[in-house]
């Protein structure tokens, strides 16, 4: 297993290039097998199933990927081939007995940064944080591990995840799939990069704020940030209830699938949800036609959405409306929640590094200092009126949904900008949550809301657009995804260069 870190300052760091693949056999031995690579999970394991290959090869494919993109966009703190082909191994002798383990045995997955995993460093993109070996698997990565899994590797996180893009002091840059000079987002930005170029259909990342859908809109993928609750975490996020675990994937369907493994209860964490009724691949086809659908293109006109994101949005909405749904613009009874976000978040930040003394807080990113000394000069009445704040909306959203099943919107106001910046160069704004005026809100009110692609900018960067649903409502979003991918929706976003 292999431990890459920065070599450089904070945002300027290159990545080490991996030092595994002789152990696979070689750039030359994973020749040809890019197209398996493109393959979703559904479809590898139908593959597999019908003998047309097996996990080995894939695995070697999802490996080539990682070998030839990561050079340039250090999405992966560890990359363990060799423990990656011995799982797969064992997973291709499973199924040619016609045996195998579970719902995703012999499927490439990675796993975040900040979930522990057994066997491996969690670092959580942090220099003060010790590369010692984990002795347990976080509750999702436990779900995988029992459902036959193969991981591939740790993908990146800014510090903590405590921002929208992905850099750290610990691991550097990881940069945009369709143009690398630009963010991949985050913060599961690395997750997002390695579904993209394909390094595995299928990825686990964490959302507090964003941290799936930002990602994910940018590096044209799926994401889901389920009910909170519905994925167990542990150990649990000093960020509270805001944080969210869920997965990031080819499509609709294979997040289906990887929320039937993931979405299970765990004792560790009190806060879980019982066992989801039925599994979430039952409803997919189900379609629309009926769902009463509020579009809220700006929110009301408070924020600025970029003129290509907000055609390649509308052309979802349309595509919605033809498929039978009932659309109107509508927008949901709220004003920006920013100030009550970040007293919630920046003091879940300033919980994270409170232990730290001065020689380890002067490696953190600079950033992330600033938002905790600010986080530091809270008072405990300061923390709970944003805790009346946030319950306000959570009731306003309720109520919103009485009358509409779904609410979409851009999931972004922007495409990927510069790498190596938390804003947009020449914005103005002070903190990412500048730029995410559609994700966070929906972290207060702990709602599912998923991304989907729908189109490209004129510099042919993906767009996504958001779905969001009441608590608990995870199938009707997953729903509603699907059959936006099964009309075509994503058919616009190519594949990226790299």
């Amino acid at each position: 297993m292999t431990e890459r870190t920065a070599t450089g300052e904070t945002g300027g760091a290159e990545p080490a290039r991996p030092t595994e693949f002789a152990e696979a056999g070689g750039g030359a031995a994973l020749a040809g097998r890019s197209g398996l690579s493109a393959l979703s999970a559904v479809q590898l394991l139908e593959g597999y199933r019908s003998g047309s290959f097996d996990p080995v090869e894939a695995t070697r494919a999802a490996l080539e990927r990682i070998e030839t993109a990561e050079p340039t966009l250090n999405a992966f703190t560890r990359v363990d081939a060799s423990g990656a082909l011995a799982r797969a191994e064992e997973s291709a002798r499973r199924w040619r007995r016609g045996e195998p383990a579970g719902l995703l045995d012999g499927v490439p997955v990675t796993v975040k940064d900040i979930l522990v995993q057994r066997g491996t460093a969690t670092r959580r993109g942090s220099r003060t944080v010790p590369a010692s070996v984990g002795e347990e698997d976080a509750p999702s990565v436990a779900r995988l591990r029992e459902q036959g899994a193969v991981f591939l590797g740790k993908t990146t996180t800014p510090e903590f995840g405590w921002k929208g893009v992905t850099d750290s002091p610990l691991t550097g840059v990881t940069r945009n799939p369709y143009d690398s000079t630009r963010t991949s987002g985050g913060s599961s930005g690395g997750a997002a990069a390695a579904v993209a170029i394909g390094a595995g259909p299928l990825a686990l990342g964490t959302d507090g704020g964003g941290s799936i859908r930002i990602p994910a809109a940018f590096c044209g993928i799926f994401g889901l940030k389920p009910t909170y609750g519905r994925v167990p975490l542990y150990p649990a996020s000093a960020y509270g209830t805001l944080s969210h675990v869920g997965p990031m994937t080819r499509d609709a369907a294979d997040a289906a699938l990887m929320l039937d493994v993931i979405g299970r209860p765990d004792a560790r964490d009190w806060s879980a949800l019982p066992p989801a009724p039925g599994s979430f691949r039952s409803g997919l086809r189900e379609g629309v036609r009926g769902l009463r659908v509020a579009y809220s293109p700006h929110l009301g006109g408070q924020v600025a959405v970029d003129p290509g994101v907000s055609r390649a949005v509308r052309g979802a909405v349309e595509l919605l409306a033809g498929l039978g749904a009932y659309v109107e613009e509508a927008d949901p009874d709220f004003t920006d929640p920013s100030r009550s976000f970040h007293t919630l978040w920046f003091a879940g930040a300033a919980r994270v590094v409170q232990h730290l003394g001065p020689e380890q807080r002067a490696l953190l990113d600079p950033g992330l200092a600033e938002v905790c000394a600010r986080a530091e000069r809270y008072s405990a009445l300061d923390y709970l009126a944003a805790v009346d704040a946030r319950m306000d909306l959570g009731r306003r959203m309720g109520r919103f949904h009485e009358t509409y099943d779904l609410l979409v919107t851009p999931t972004l106001p922007l495409t990927a900008f510069e790498a190596g910046r938390e804003t947009p160069a020449g914005s103005g704004l002070a903190r990412w949550t500048g730029w995410t005026p559609f994700t966070y809100p929906f972290n207060l009110t702990q709602q599912p809301a998923a991304t989907v692609p729908c189109g490209v900018d004129a510099r042919g960067l993906p767009v996504g657009v958001q779905l969001v649903a009441a608590r608990h409502a995870d199938a009707l979003v997953l729903r509603a995804a699907h059959a936006l991918y099964e009309a075509g929706v994503a058919d616009s976003v190519p594949a990226p260069a790299l």
